[in-house]
């Protein structure tokens, strides 16, 4: 008789066990994009966004003649699978700032200007500001090709194709403002062909970078801002994979070999943000696992 009231106890624990609700928590996948850690973003008082020309990874990573790039890719994020939209140089400036070409598939003046939603026209609408920075630039506004002697290049300032972009926020280098927490809240710049890599040296570029963005890469250390490097392609070498890396007290420094490109940067900025997704941004990722 025990026995029998042994095994009836037995069977109802085993029934009431498995009609209980389950109150443990799901576990998450760590690779799922919902993990707390992966959506926090930080919030960036001033991001500048450096674009260099016409290199490789492979040609800048480690090379003797680009000693103070290699510096800042020790410093910060290093990028070693990121990748250029396309060739020649126009649209990956295009793409990067509007995410699209918007047509353009050559270096030539477009015939017409644009008046498609882009990041400076996003950003000024969320009460943020922009400007893009060309070094050579003639005028503020300027929006004709280059004339004398200096390097400024039309093709590699995308914002005065827009309508919709202020002339404002078309300004020469020489307006960056050395009291750096006057910069915009999204800033580019542009150097000239003599010192982007177009022109000139590896190495010239190098000193060159140190020169004018150190002082802004040792400012931000300390106000919260973040310098960006990128190229617009490489030079035919690579399979357009190209060098870029972010540096700034946000970022854990480190390698990175995710996949990436100029469409996952755009996305990463508007998210940071919280702009509207841009053409091919929309598609992609943001740039999510080197936030501290």
């Amino acid at each position: 008789m025990l026995k029998k009231w042994g095994i009836l106890i037995i069977l109802l624990f085993v029934i009431l066990n498995a009609c209980a609700p389950n109150h443990q928590p799901k576990k998450q996948n760590p690779s799922s994009p919902n993990t707390a850690a992966e959506e926090k973003s930080p919030k960036i008082d001033h991001i500048v966004i450096v674009v260099e020309e016409n290199r490789s990874q492979e040609a800048i990573e480690g090379n003797k003649k680009a000693l103070y790039i290699n510096s800042l890719m020790k410093e910060g994020a290093n990028f070693t699978n990121y990748y250029a939209i396309e060739h020649p140089s126009q649209p990956n400036y295009l793409d990067l700032f509007s995410g699209s070409n918007q047509g353009v598939t050559n270096d030539k003046v477009p015939k017409v200007k644009f008046s498609t939603d882009n990041l400076a026209s996003e950003l000024i609408a969320k009460n943020y500001t922009f400007v893009g920075f060309s070094e050579d630039l003639p005028s503020v506004g300027f929006d004709r090709e280059s004339t004398g002697s200096g390097g400024y290049a039309r093709k590699h300032n995308p914002w005065v194709n827009f309508t919709n972009v202020p002339k404002e926020a078309n300004q020469p280098l020489t307006n960056f403002p050395k009291d750096f927490s006057k910069l915009p809240t999204v800033s580019f710049v542009i150097p000239a062909l003599r010192n982007d890599m177009h022109d000139g040296s590896i190495k010239e570029a190098d000193d060159w970078l140190r020169k004018y963005i150190d002082p802004y890469v040792q400012w931000a250390k300390n106000h919260n801002s973040l310098l960006i490097v990128t190229w617009d392609e490489d030079d035919y070498s690579q399979d357009n994979k190209i060098p870029t890396f972010f540096v700034g007290p946000m970022v854990k420094p480190g390698q990175y070999n995710e996949k990436l490109n100029h469409y996952n940067l755009l996305r990463t900025l508007e998210d940071l943000y919280g702009l509207k997704h841009l053409g091919e941004s929309e598609r992609v990722e943001p740039i999510k696992n080197i936030w501290k």
